[in-house]
């Protein structure tokens, strides 16, 4: 390219305006042209201080009685196309505009005839404007593959995060299922061997009880861990609807069967409710009256449901003394607790438990009737 930008230099160095003399020798322009090629070999990496040479060999060149062609200031052209595009614009316009006007200065001093001068000042504006126009288009360029790489690095980040709140789930949900149908399990196993040697017909039906909530379970594992399968999987259990409220006297009956009467009180008027706050009311009511099953010492608890306009509120109460505090039922208890709460702020509500003042236990949640959407995912 300096080669072409110095041939072009020296047959311009050669063309005179009708009422100027020709210069004796044409060697001191194509001198100067060659500097200033051999300076745009590092406009690149010091677009300022090449400018600088080839203005100066420009001005000199002009000094010299030359005629200021495009071809001779080809060399320029293309050094203020290097800075305009490799430099911010106030640079570009305190060096190209300076570089500009000091070549019209000359041009006009030095200059015998009528010369226009517009030529030279359109010629040399050109390539800054080119160059800023190169140099804009390059910065939307990076700013849109910067903009594809952080929109893939967010999408590898959402998917790690769903990919751990899915985990997170299914551990709650298993952690659910095991946690209520072994509790139930262990005692109507405990029933049948007490009651065995005198009441055989009470240990029959409290056995047969305990096959029931033994194939419940093992029905909703089966469908928890089938979420872990690949849908093709011929060996993966068909998915079964996700458990609510609808499967609430279900619930009271296995508690029934262990000897805990559940009664259910409903205020206000029942609205549906979402997939997701269905599901969550559903865990937070089963691991409460787990909870009620392996750790309070009596045998009835109080279930209310009260709904209004945009919310549910659950309030699950037992009678009676609070349980003995032993480090194993603290520790199980407390695990209970942090997953209804963590349920319960998955969907925006928010749980509450604790003993009662006149004895017993309660938990309260309040859910939306639709699950709160996060802000950054209501925005496109």
């Amino acid at each position: 390219m300096s080669l072409a930008l110095w041939t072009c230099a020296a047959v311009g160095d050669s063309f005179t305006t009708r009422d100027a003399a020709s210069p004796a020798e044409e060697w001191p322009a194509e001198a100067l042209a060659a500097v200033s090629c051999l300076a745009l070999l590092a406009a690149r990496r010091h677009p300022r201080a090449a400018l600088v040479v080839i203005a100066v060999a420009t001005v000199t060149t002009t000094a010299l009685d030359y005629v200021l062609t495009p071809l001779l200031l080809a060399p320029l052209m293309a050094g203020l196309y290097r800075l305009s595009a490799g430099t911010d614009d106030k640079t570009t316009h305190t060096y190209g505009f300076t570089t500009v006007a000091a070549v019209v200065a000359t041009v006009v001093i030095n200059d015998h005839s009528d010369f226009d001068v517009g030529g030279p000042i359109l010629w040399l504006l050109l390539p800054l404007a080119l160059g800023r126009g190169a140099r804009l288009r390059n910065a939307y360029l990076e700013a849109v593959q910067a903009r594809a790489e952080h929109a893939e690095q967010t999408r590898e980040e959402e998917a790690r995060l769903r990919v751990a709140e899915e985990r997170l789930r299914i551990a709650r949900d298993l952690h659910d299922v095991v946690a209520h149908h072994l509790a139930l399990a262990k005692v109507q196993a405990g029933a049948a061997e007490h009651f065995m040697p005198t009441r055989p017909e009470k240990t029959r039906k409290i056995l047969a009880d305990l096959t029931g909530t033994t194939t419940s379970a093992l029905r909703e594992l089966k469908s928890a861990v089938g979420l872990l399968r690949e849908a093709s999987d011929s060996d993966a259990a068909p998915l079964e609807p996700a458990p609510g409220l609808d499967r609430l006297p279900e619930l009271i009956t296995a508690c029934e069967a262990v000897g805990i009467t559940v009664t259910v009180t409903t205020r206000g008027e029942p609205r549906p409710l979402s997939p997701g706050v269905d599901l969550t009311a559903f865990r937070i009511l089963q691991e409460a009256l787990t909870n009620v099953t392996k750790h309070a010492p009596t045998e009835i608890a109080h279930i209310q449901l009260a709904y209004s306009t945009d919310r549910l509120v659950i309030t699950v109460a037992n009678d009676g003394t609070t349980a003995p505090v032993t480090p194993g039922s603290t520790r199980g208890r407390s695990f209970g607790l942090m997953g209804m709460r963590e349920r319960a702020h998955s969907v925006g509500g928010e749980l509450q438990a604790g003993p009662q003042p006149e004895g017993g236990f309660t938990v309260t949640t309040a859910l939306p009737l639709y699950p709160h959407v996060p802000e950054q995912e209501r925005t496109p």
